[in-house]
C-alpha cells in the first residue's frame, strides 16, 4: 500500500509569492486563504512510518511542521520518520530545503549525479554530514529499492527516467542541458505492485513518456501554467512556460487523455494559473477531465 502526502503544490515562489501582487497573489492574502500554498513536494511510504520525501522544497521546515505524519515519534528526544530524500531536478525549488534537514539525524539523498554535482560544488550543503547523509547517484530506467538509514529495504521500488526539460535557471549561462536536469520518478509498492508516477517538470508528452504514464494508478504531473503564453499576457514575465521547461495544462489535459490513469493530480502550480481559483472556468475544464488541484496536506492511499 503506497501512502502519499502532498507537503507542497505551488511552483516556486509558492502563493502568495513574497514580491507578487498578481490577482491571485492578492486574493490568497486577503480573503481567499484556501488559494494559500507553499512549493511543490510530496513524501511517500510504504508502511506510514517510514517516509521518502520527493524533492526537498525552500518550505521544508513548515511543510514538516504542518504533516503529523513526519514529526518525531512520542517519547523520543530526536527522532524523524524522514528516511531519505529523492530529487528530480537541480532548482532552488527542489533543493533549498535540504539545508532544514541539518540537525543531526541520518537519511539517505538520492539524486542524479549532475544534480549531487550541485552539491558538491555548493559548500553549503556540507552542512549535511556525509556520515549520516550519504548521497547516492540515481542510474536512469534502473529500478532501485531506496533503504531506510539503518540499511533495511523501503519496500519501495523506484525508477528515474529522463524527461523533457531544462537546465536550472541559476546555471542556464553556463549552456548545458544534459541528461539529468530532469528526470520522472516511477515510484511502486514491493507488496502490491501499486504504482505513482511523479513529472513535477515536464516540457512534452512523448511517446516514452506515454509509455511510463500509462495505466498508472496515480500520476503528479507538472500543472506550471494553464496556457503557454500566461506570464507575458499576465505582464509578469517575458517567458514562455515553454521557454522554462513546463507544458501548460491546457496541452496536457488532451495529451494525457487515453492513457488509462487513475488519478491525475496537477502539482507545481503557478500564482499565475488561473485554474487556482476554485470558481474559475480553467479549475472546471480540468475538473470536468478528471484532474485535481490539491491542496497542502492533501493524503492520498493506493
Amino acid at each position: 500500500m503506497l501512502s502519499i502526502v502532498v507537503l507542497g503544490t505551488a511552483a516556486g515562489g509558492g502563493v502568495p509569492q513574497w514580491n507578487c501582487g498578481c490577482p491571485n497573489c492578492r486574493s490568497a492574502r486577503n480573503g481567499h486563504p484556501e488559494m494559500k500554498s507553499t512549493q511543490a513536494s510530496i513524501a511517500v511510504s510504504a508502511d506510514r512510518e517510514h517516509w521518502f520525501l520527493i524533492n526537498a522544497s525552500p518550505d521544508l521546515r513548515q511543510q514538516l511542521t504542518e504533516t503529523p505524519a513526519l514529526h518525531p515519534k512520542p517519547g523520543a528526544l530526536r527522532h524523524s520518520p524522514i528516511a531519505g530524500v529523492i530529487l528530480t531536478n537541480g532548482e532552488v525549488d527542489a533543493l533549498a530545503g535540504l539545508l532544514s534537514l541539518r540537525e543531526g539525524t541520518a537519511f539517505n539523498l538520492y539524486g542524479h549525479e549532475r544534480v549531487l554535482s550541485i552539491l558538491h560544488d555548493n559548500s553549503i550543503f556540507n552542512v549535511l554530514r556525509s556520515d549520516l547523509v550519504p548521497r547516492t547517484a540515481l542510474s536512469l530506467d534502473t529500478p532501485f529499492e531506496p533503504r531506510l538509514p539503518n540499511g533495511s529495504p523501503s519496500g519501495l521500488v523506484v525508477e528515474a527516467f529522463a524527461v523533457p526539460g531544462k537546465i536550472a535557471l541559476f546555471l542556464e549561462d553556463e549552456d548545458d542541458d544534459g541528461e539529468g536536469d530532469t528526470v520522472g520518478l516511477v515510484i511502486r509498492d514491493k507488496a502490491d505492485g501499486q504504482r505513482l508516477v511523479f513529472l513535477a517538470a515536464c516540457a512534452e508528452v512523448t511517446p516514452a513518456i506515454e509509455a511510463r504514464l500509462h495505466r498508472a494508478d496515480l500520476v503528479f504531473f507538472d500543472g506550471t501554467l494553464w496556457r503557454d503564453d500566461e506570464m507575458i499576457v499576465a505582464g509578469l514575465s517575458q517567458k514562455t512556460g515553454q521557454r522554462m521547461g513546463h507544458m501548460a495544462m491546457e496541452d496536457t489535459i488532451p495529451a494525457l487523455d487515453g492513457l488509462d490513469i487513475g488519478r491525475k493530480v496537477f502539482l507545481h502550480i503557478n500564482n499565475s494559473n488561473p485554474a487556482l481559483r476554485g470558481d474559475s472556468a480553467e479549475r472546471k475544464i480540468a475538473g470536468d477531465a478528471g484532474w485535481t488541484i490539491p491542496a497542502d496536506g492533501t493524503e492520498i492511499t493506493l
